[in-house]
């Protein structure tokens, strides 16, 4: 194997293995009023007072939130994890 050839397969190696680990499921969806949702986003925001309002922390992938209020693009709930607030999430990034 040339130089060249083992350079290709690594840069091809690193590709699938970065491509893998960013992947997001295919099976993300909206939360429901009531239920204790799994982020399935790498990262989601959290909001303190409404929805684009300033940044309060993070939830990141398999931590919990507890859909209060659901409907649109943002729902309102508390946030576990490191958080353990109120506040509010970008809708669709549960599993």
């Amino acid at each position: 194997m040339t130089r060249t050839s083992r350079h290709i397969t690594l840069v091809l190696a690193l590709t699938a293995a970065v491509a893998a680990l960013t992947a997001g499921p295919a099976t993300a969806a909206n939360g429901t009023a009531g239920q204790r949702e799994a982020v399935c986003a790498q990262d989601l925001a959290v909001r303190v007072t409404a929805p684009h309002g300033a940044w309060m922390g993070t939830l990141y992938r398999g931590q919990t939130f507890l859909v209060e209020e659901a409907g649109g693009q943002w729902v309102y709930g508390f946030a576990y994890g490191d958080i353990n607030r109120r506040g509010w999430v970008q809708n669709g990034w549960f599993c």
